[in-house]
């Protein structure tokens, strides 16, 4: 028989679920929170973590400016390389090898990805462990999903969020991470946590937070997941010869290592291609005054963790640098300020004003552009290498037919 008490507890919890419902749909927070409850029921996530939620965060407007500020975009190659490729932060990765030698061995024999290359994401995002966010993760990927960012895969980490907080692997109060949610040692996305995570110590907890083996056995699953190939490198520095046609190199894609030697192209330290039958992309960061680069599928595989190529690089040369490998033998132009995203658009309309003929499509970043550039780089007796550069801008505002003639 139930006692009239637990029921008078029942009905007061009923009304408060029910008056917290109608002030959350009242408020600003109702589409937010009702878009979540309908792509939660999959995962068993119940309206009362949804209600803790909702009523738990206010929208945090640091991490949205973060958003819109990554350095990946704002930041120059060079910069974004040279500040993650430090010299404290390769001794501290070799340290790092010598101090986990034993686990470092294990987790490259049985995922087949090179032991510094793993030290060398872990250096860079959270330098060693020292840096593993500022954030609320459930705050920072509510607020991006409220906000409109990039809502859908936001809405996804978010969820995946909340599964790991219910299924107590780690405490909410305890669940800190980057502006995007990223958490631990190795900054795992939720969804990432939930796929790629691994016990690699054996203590019976995935614990990417307080355990460096399970950090680094997680990051090598996630790359071998991804399709790294343990039988070959990332890419390779490349010199450029003189009067190199740089319109036909942007126009092949991935073409075999051979075929690029045909075109002129050959390993900066001198040394053969030694898979000639690979097949590898174009990369110039800064143009074709700086540093070049063939970069191979274990390059894109690098991107998986993080989709930015300077991104990509820097965990590449910081791995070579671990391993004892000089700096880059090119060295970077002055000139290598990243175009705003609203200079590249005013770029694109000048040059398809200017140089494409009437009517001709402008894409952003489309082989037209990047052609285009070239011609008119030509004409103004530049190194016609199609690197939209704010030396180039500027030259396009200055330029008319009557200038150039």
């Amino acid at each position: 028989m139930r006692r009239p008490w637990k029921i008078g507890a029942l009905l007061v919890g009923t009304a408060l679920f029910c008056a917290a419902t109608v002030s959350l749909y009242m408020s600003d927070r109702g589409s937010f929170i009702a878009k979540l409850w309908t792509d939660s029921q999959s995962r068993n996530i119940s309206t009362w973590e949804l209600l803790a939620l909702a009523f738990g965060f206010d929208s945090d407007p640091d991490v949205l400016k973060r958003a819109r500020n990554q350095p990946e975009v704002v930041m120059p190659v060079k910069d974004y390389v040279e500040k993650r490729v430090s010299p404290a932060r390769i001794e501290a990765g070799k340290l790092k090898i010598t101090e986990w030698q034993d686990a470092v061995a294990g987790i490259e024999k049985k995922y087949g990805v090179p032991a510094r290359m793993l030290v060398a994401i872990w250096g860079i995002e959270s330098n060693f462990g020292k840096t593993m966010g500022d954030k609320n993760v459930l705050g920072s990927l509510a607020t991006l999903t409220k906000a409109g960012y990039r809502a859908d895969y936001f809405n996804k980490e978010l969820l995946a969020a909340l599964e790991i907080a219910r299924d107590g692997k780690i405490q909410k109060a305890q669940m800190v991470g980057s502006w995007a949610g990223a958490m631990g040692q190795i900054q795992f996305m939720p969804s990432s946590y939930l796929t790629y995570a691994v016990d690699h110590d054996g203590d019976g907890r995935k614990d990417i937070w307080k355990s460096i083996p399970d950090a680094l056995a997680s990051t090598a699953n996630y790359l071998k997941e991804s399709g790294w190939r343990p039988d070959t490198d990332w890419g390779y520095e490349v010199k450029i010869p003189e009067k190199f046609d740089f319109a036909a190199a942007w126009k092949k894609k991935n073409v075999t290592l051979a075929d690029w030697a045909k075109m002129g192209l050959q390993r900066a330290d001198g040394k053969p291609f030694p898979r000639p039958s690979e097949k590898a992309r174009f990369y110039l960061p800064a143009g074709g005054a700086g540093p070049v680069f063939l970069v191979l599928k274990n390059f894109d595989v690098i991107k998986r963790y993080n989709n930015a190529d300077s991104y990509a690089l820097a965990v590449a040369h910081l791995a070579d640098r671990i391993a004892g490998a000089e700096d880059f033998i090119s060295p970077w132009p002055e000139d290598v300020v990243p175009l705003s995203r609203s200079e590249r658009k005013e770029l694109e309309a000048l040059i398809a004003e200017k140089v494409l003929k009437p009517g001709k499509p402008a894409g952003n970043a489309s082989h037209a552009i990047r052609l285009a550039i070239i011609k008119f780089q030509k004409t103004e007796g530049l190194l016609a290498d199609g690197h939209p550069s704010r030396a180039l801008l500027q030259r396009l505002r200055d330029w008319s037919p009557a200038s150039s003639s």
